[in-house]
Order: structure tokens, then sequence, then C-alpha cells
């Protein structure tokens, strides 16, 4: 009887069955272990000729096909699939689509979002998948940019709270667990930090503001154990991320010890020879990429040839291939695929897929994402209604009312998902979206929880965008098709004259706006902030109609509002809320909700204002021009409620302290209305003086407490001393001793924060 191999053994460590295992391999099976490419054009020559190690974008019948070739290799090593399952199952139909990550950080609730990330893993494994690319970890600096909807928002603190909160979430209680798939930190690191808001363009970023800002999020989830990193496209000081040894090597495997898998994002390594021209050809870029410690190779099948070429040309040890190969088996053992390969479980998914269960966690999730940005009392919406057990509101006594419905988006569902969903334009099999039935819209929303008797009217009132082939042709230089280049769609005289009928005849009307997918994610970043289209025209229209107008924004990004919105009677910040998103806005607007939801992110009142960000570095003639402030229309941490909270008696506990203690201290919130609610108690921090220039206040925790009506509350509050930092002209994090103080409120304004003062001695 023939003994198995060692590494098919699952008594022995996973260090010995990964060293067993790579010494059988010959180098072809290596270099393609290495390398995850795209099976939308089929997997047999993946699997078969260029001995993959993962694949991504890979329909259902063709995840089941590259189980089975797998099986049939000379070694049987298991395939990692992955998918971008970014705010949900995005590209599995009948998935649970939750609102986007940018709209989940207006929760600002890391429990909530790691139940998300949870369910979603749980999805996921079903459909015999192990790897999702999220949580994106990017600090959103200019709003133009095309991916703000993946981020967490501007506060490198909030974004570590909540990326934290997710990769716990997706790897569950370790990769052992048949429901866990690997998190994915990306994109590493300063990506966001754009040239004029173009996507993956050069990052004009030092490497003391890269410490200062950019990196504390993924040193976070770095120690959370997320296990694999994904690296930005862009360029630093003129040296790739891909091949960026100073930050790969010298501070992330060196300082911080990581032991996880890199992986590079689409065709890295590729575009150093195509676009990027830092390499001669394919052999030299892999070499770079591998001695950077990347280990999986996106979407560059070149690779396969190129990193055999250099090898046997000497520019590459093999070595470092066995380094690379062995963390990526390393993770394939500890998901226990050698034992089971999680292939899809078609049971399970009926079990799982868009359950009940699931639907119910979105509904809350989407209903915290919801930002009140401005009420003059039109909402609630009659004053306010209550629930019935069918979740229809009961309009009690009052009279019937009628509400318009108008906007693009007000019954548009792919717009409500928002990026990586359905049909967004990343894979071909589901060219329809979701199923229709799984999203309700806002219009759907109103007409299902309306009193009865009630009457909800409709009409589209705009469109947003038409379609045209990009000037610089159909494909770029990789091969990849180009989006569609966008039309701003001409006001529509005879759609905005059913609107303001439908307006004139209604008691309220609720303008739904906002953007579209084609305006939205990686390479659509956008020159305007500005509402596209016949959308301003309509807003003007309606404003002049007298009814109470109910602007709704439902967009991947904070918008500039035109004065008829920024004068409205009430103004709803939805980002793409997701499958329940509708139904959660009309519950707010109704007032069978309250509004909870807080900016992560601070809105412009013109692109030309940006950046706009709270934590900016103030200079001497940079913070207003000639013709505007830098004050944004809605800042970091605000959203309103529908009562009112009053701040009072910051008191700081421990007035002197030392390196290792914590600042404790206590403030009085009052809830003076006659509505609960659930305020968000954000603690800033401001160096007094410091040796090098430094933000003017920073994010440093913050605690979510529920009020009833008339409640006062003390609210403790604690700040380790070490968390007091800085990085200094020597880019070391330092605590420097001297004068601090804390500044406590709903948000980042100065003139709402409440104020004292302690002092960290040597």
């Amino acid at each position: 009887m023939t003994a198995l191999p060692l590494y098919l053994d699952p008594a022995l460590p996973v260090a010995s069955r990964v060293a067993d295992l790579v010494a059988r391999m010959t180098l072809a099976e290596k270099v393609g272990q290495m390398m995850q490419l795209n099976a939308q054009d089929g997997v047999e020559h993946l699997v078969s000729d260029l001995h993959v190690g993962s694949i991504l974008h890979a329909s259902p019948d063709r995840v089941r096909q590259a189980h089975e070739l797998t099986a049939t290799t000379r070694l049987q090593i298991p395939l990692i699939v992955a998918e971008d399952a970014i705010h949900g199952h995005s590209f599995s139909h009948g998935a649970t689509i939750f609102p986007t990550q940018l709209a989940m950080a207006a929760t600002w609730d890391p429990d909530l979002l790691e139940r998300v990330a949870r369910a979603t893993a749980i999805e996921v494994a079903a459909t015999g998948i192990h790897w999702t690319f999220s949580p994106v970890l990017c600090i959103t600096r200019d709003l133009r940019w095309g991916r703000v909807s993946e981020t967490f928002g501007e506060d490198p603190f909030l974004i570590g709270e909540l990326a934290s909160a997710m990769v716990r979430g997706y790897q569950g209680d370790g990769l052992g667990d048949p429901t866990a798939i690997l998190a994915t930190a990306k994109h590493f690191a300063g990506y966001s930090e754009t040239q004029g808001g173009r996507d993956a363009s050069e990052a004009d970023i030092s490497r003391r503001k890269l410490r200062s800002w950019f990196l504390p999020p993924f040193e976070r989830v770095a120690r959370e154990g997320c296990r694999t990193f994904m690296l930005g496209y862009q360029s630093m000081d003129g040296v790739p991320i891909t091949m960026n040894e100073w930050l790969l090597n010298d501070v992330l495997r060196g300082e911080w010890g990581y032991p996880g898998t890199l992986v590079t994002d689409w065709d890295n390594v590729g575009r150093m020879v195509w676009e990027q021209h830092v390499q001669p050809d394919h052999a030299h870029a892999a070499a770079a990429a591998v001695r950077a410690g990347n280990d999986m190779i996106m979407a560059t099948a070149e690779f396969f040839d190129g990193a055999q070429a250099a090898v046997r040309d000497g520019l590459l040890d093999e070595a470092l291939i066995d380094a690379a190969v062995g963390r990526i088996l390393t993770l394939k053992f500890e998901l226990g695929l050698f034992e089971d390969p999680r292939r899809p479980d078609p049971a399970h998914q009926a079990e799982v897929l868009g359950s009940r269960r699931h639907a119910d966690l979105n509904l809350d999730v989407a209903r915290r994402s919801l930002v009140l940005l401005a009420n003059d009392g039109a909402l609630p919406l009659a004053g306010g209604l209550t629930a019935g057990p069918d979740g229809r509101a009961r309009a009690g006594d009052q009279p019937a009312r009628t509400i318009a419905v108008v906007g693009p988006n007000a019954d548009d569902p792919h717009t409500q998902l928002g990026d990586w969903a359905g049909n967004s334009g990343q894979v071909d099999w589901l060219p329809d979206g979701h199923p229709r039935a799984m999203t309700q819209t806002v219009l759907d929303g109103f007409r299902a929880h309306v009193p009865t008797g009630w009457s909800v009217t409709h009409a589209r009132g705009s469109d947003i965008l038409t379609l045209g082939l990009d000037p610089d042709g159909q494909f770029g230089p990789d091969g990849q098709p180009r989006p569609p280049f966008v039309l701003p769609a001409e006001p529509d005289s005879a759609l905005i004259a059913q609107a303001v009928a439908a307006a004139q005849t209604a008691d309220y009307v609720v303008a739904v706006v906002g953007d579209r997918i084609e305006l939205v994610g990686e390479g659509r970043s956008t020159a305007t902030l500005d509402l596209v289209g016949g959308q301003v025209a309509l807003l003007d229209a309606l404003a002049t109609t007298g009814t109470p107008l109910v602007v709704v924004m439902i967009s991947s990004k904070p918008l500039v509002l035109p004065p008829s919105a920024r004068d409205a009677a009430a103004i709803i910040w939805a980002a793409n809320p997701g499958m329940r998103g509708g139904r959660a806005i009309a519950e707010l607007a109704l007032g069978l909700i309250e509004p909870t939801g807080r900016l992560p992110l601070s809105f412009a009142a013109h692109a030309g204002q940006l950046p706009v960000y709270y934590n900016q570095i103030h200079g001497q003639h940079g913070s207003r021009y000639a013709d505007l402030t830098q004050r944004p229309p809605f800042a970091f941490g605000e959203g309103l409620s529908y009562t009112t909270v009053e701040y009072a008696d910051l008191r700081v506990l421990t007035p002197s302290l030392r390196s290792g203690e914590t600042v404790r201290a206590q403030v009085t919130v009052h809830n003076t209305g006659t509505r609960p609610t659930r305020e968000t108690v954000q603690v800033y921090l401001r160096d007094t003086v410091t040796s090098v220039t430094w933000a003017e206040k920073e994010l440093k925790a913050y605690r979510q407490v529920d009020l009833a009506p008339g409640e006062r509350r003390t609210v403790e509050i604690e700040l380790p001393v070490d968390d007091c930092t800085l990085v200094d002209a020597a880019g070391r994090r330092v605590v420097e001793p001297g004068d601090f103080e804390l500044l406590v409120g709903p948000s980042a304004r100065d003139e709402v924060l409440q104020r004292a003062g302690f002092t960290v001695r040597t």
C-alpha cells in the first residue's frame, strides 16, 4: 500500500505540509500557484496549462468546472476562488446586497458591520468562494474620485474601527470555520491620494504623510489578523506600489511583522511594462514584483512565462518564489481546502442566500445608514406616524395626504444597490442584475408604508445621462474595454411638467436625485460634483410649486446641491442604501424610525472647494478662496435627529498624566425633545503646540448613547495617553509632552464642541 504524501496528512503541522508540497512542485507549478486569473473566458487553460492557484470572476458553472479540473491535476492542489463581495455577495443571483461601504460607515457602528460581514461570508462560502476583496481602507480626500463609495470616508480612526469589524466578520472564528472567508485590506497604501481626483494616478505623498494618516488603518487590521492585503495601482515617489520594497518589505513585513499574503490589483505587474514603463519586459517585471514581496499576481497571464524566464536568466532567486508559494499554500491548508475544497453547496445556498434573517439585518443597516442633513420641521411627514403590525403607517384621525415621489432615482433599483452589485459592469453572467423583487425602491417604500387611504403619485421628472464611446477608443492599451463616456441628459420640459403637476396636487413632494452607476467606480472619476443632466432644472421647478420639498440624495458620494435643494424643507442623504433602502427612506420620512446616521465625510459647496476633509493642516493663506470659504455645507460627523440633544459640563478627571495612563473625562448629554434618539458622542483631540505641523483636531473615540425623550446622561470618556500621538519630522509616531485639549460634541464643527484641557508630562 502506497503511503500518502506528507502534504496530504492533516495530522501534520501546516508548515511541514507546505514544505513537503513545495519540494514536490516544478517551477511552472510554483509560478502557476502565484497566479490569479480572470475566469470569465473559461477555466480549462488556466487550471490545466497554467496551474493557477486562484481564479476570480467565475460564474457558478465555471466554479464547478474549475474544481472538477483541479481534481485531475498532478498534485491536486485546490483552488482559492475569489470574488469582489464588497457589500454583500455582489454577483451571486439572489444574494443579499447591503448598503455600500460608505453608506454603512454612516452608522458609525462596528458591531453592525461585523454582522454584515458575517452574513456576507455565510452566503459567499455557500457558493464555493473563499476570498473577498474587502474591506477598503482608502481615505477619501478628493470627492471627484470614482471609488468614494467603496471607502469608509475621510477619517483614519473611524476607518480602522469599521474595517477591523468587517475583518472579524469575514474571517469568523478562524479559517477552519467552513463559513469563514479570507478578508482583504485594500488598497495598500495611499491609493486614494489622487491627482485631480483621477483614479490610479500618481500619489504625491511623502513617507511622513503616509505614516501619519494612510498607514494606521492598515496597521490596525494587520494586527487584527487580516490574512491578505491588496496593493494599489499607483506609484509613490516614482515607484509603483507593486515593486515598492520600502513599503512592502521594510514597513509591512519588517516593522509590522505581517505574515499574511499579498495580492496585486488587476494586472499591476503587467502595468509596469505597458503603462508605467518602469520595466522592459515581463521577466523583469515579475522579478521586481516577487522581490518586493508579492505573492498572488492578479490578472497578468504573462507572469507565467515572465517569472520562469526571470529565474532562468538569474534575475530572480527561486527561493523567493518558494516563499511566496509557501504563503499561498499556508492559506489553503489553514482553510482546510485539501480535506474539503469547499465546493458550491446548492442546498445550503437555498437556505442562506437572501435569507429572511439577512434581509432583516439589511433593513437595520439601511435604516441606520440614513443621514438627515436638513429639516425645517417638515419631517416627519404629518408630524410623525406609528407603525401597524403590517409595517404600514397608521394615520389615526389625520386626514388623508398625497405624496408625490419624483426624480430619476425614485424607482431605480440598480442605483440604489450601487457599484459592485449585479449588473454594475464587472461580470457578464447577471445582465439584468439581482431579482427586481428583492429591492425596494423609494417609490416601492412609500407605496407599501403610507397609511391606508393616503395616495402616492410618481413622475420621473428628469433623466441623468446618456452614453457615448470614449473619444480615445473603445479599448485601452491593455485590451480592456474603456468605460463608456457620460453625456449629461438635457432637461426635458415634458418630464419636468409631469413632475410639477404631481407636486402641485400633492401635500408633499419627495424628489429622489443623485448619480448613476455610469458615474461611479474604478476608472469613473468625475470632473464635477454637480447633479448631472436635468436634475437641477427639475429641483428648480419643484421649488416654485410651494409644496413642501423633501430632497433624497441617493449617490455614491457627497454631491453639490443647487440652491433650490439647499433651501428645501428637508434633505436626506442615503448614499447607496442597498436592497432595503427604499423602505428605510420611506419609514424615516413618515417618522416610523428615528434618523441616527452621521456623516463619515464632509460635503463640498463646490468642486473647486476641494479638499474639505475636517482634519486638514491649515496654512497661513490656505483656509479659503477669494470667493469661497472652506466651510463645508455639511461637516464630518453631522446628522440631525427628530429631537435636540444638548452637551454640557465637559470635565477632565485626570488633568495631568504620563505615558501608559488613561485620560478620563465626562460630558452630559440631554435629550431636550419629545422623541427618542441615538446620539453619537464624538471625541476629538487637539495637541496645542507641536514640533511639526499637525491636524488641528483628530477623532480619537466616540460613544453611541440611546436617549429617551427628556433623558439626561453622563457619558464616560476614556482615551489612552499613548493614543495622543503625532508623527515627528523623523517619521516616528510619538507622544509629545505638553498641553492637549479634548473636544467633545455631535460633529467636527468647532462651534458645537465642548473643550477641556489636560497635560502630558515627561
